[in-house]
């Protein structure tokens, strides 16, 4: 039965799992409940999944068209645009992600949502990925600063997340860098946003290099040490989660070391640039 579908948060800020779909035969009517439940929780879990890459897609085009990711559109990347793969294993020197950030928010127009399945996490537990609510990391600055910050500018520029894993562009290269506001306005629920984070954020529009330094390392701070706008979502075998790119940042926990985590991820695109809230 359709309105066997139940969501239970995570915690009162952001999070909840979801029980009683298969997204491999998800119907209109659970995909509208599922949409309404995304826009609330902003984190969607779903356990139990058993879909292969082609379903994940599939199911991730009844909210989009599927974003590329620019290391595909810009660098030449192997493999299926359309998939972002994250395998980490013991020869491994990094895992993608384990800054906090959204997703490629240095795109002019930024992802909408990103899905990752994790068919096997690591045998021995770990590899857990926390996630925060921007909305509610806004609101948690004092009423001066929020103030201050709303018409401010900021400049997000992928080459500082690419020199995280030593990689640098030749110069026939090029990596998306973009301006967006540094509180923007979500697009249905209309409450403002802090967009920053440390992995793409390079700096703030019209301040000195010491002041957007500050300010910036600042904010980040406030977004990752604040557990009340925090989730920690923990792995199990076939699950996915969903996550809103526009409102909120995550980050993986590299902590199983020398097990492995291979996980696949698709990416929806958004209709709109982040508007200035």
């Amino acid at each position: 039965m359709e309105d066997a579908i139940r969501f239970m948060p995570l915690t009162p800020s952001i999070g909840a799992e979801v029980a009683g779909v298969d997204l491999a035969r998800s119907t209109q009517s659970q995909i509208d409940l599922i949409r309404s439940a995304f826009s609330q929780h902003k984190v969607l879990v779903f356990r139990n999944q058993s879909i292969s890459a082609e379903q994940q897609k599939a199911f991730a085009r009844k909210f989009g068209p599927l974003h590329i990711h620019p290391r595909y559109s810009h660098l030449g990347a192997e493999g299926d645009p359309e998939l972002f793969m994250i395998n980490t294993h013991a020869e491994s020197k990094y895992t993608n992600g384990e800054a906090w950030h959204s997703d490629v928010s240095c795109d002019a127009v930024p992802p909408f949502a990103s899905l990752l399945y994790v068919e096997q996490p690591p045998p021995q537990g770990g590899g857990d990925t926390l996630f925060a609510n921007m909305c509610e990391a806004y609101e948690g600055l004092s009423s001066s600063v929020k103030h201050w910050l709303i018409g401010m500018r900021a400049e997000h520029d992928g080459r500082k997340d690419l020199a995280a894993y030593n990689v640098r562009l030749t110069p026939e290269q090029s990596y998306p860098r973009a301006v967006h506001p540094v509180v923007t306005r979500h697009s249905e629920t209309g409450k403002p946003i802090l967009f920053v984070n440390g992995s793409f954020t390079s700096k703030i529009i019209g301040l000195g290099r010491a002041e957007s330094d500050a300010i910036l390392a600042m904010l980040c701070t406030h977004i990752e040490r604040n557990p009340r706008w925090q989730c920690r979502v923990r792995w199990s075998p076939q699950t996915l989660v969903m996550w809103d790119n526009r409102c909120t940042q995550h980050r993986a926990v590299w902590d199983y070391y020398p097990h492995s985590r291979y996980a696949r991820r698709v990416t929806v695109r958004c209709s709109q640039a982040p508007s200035a809230y």
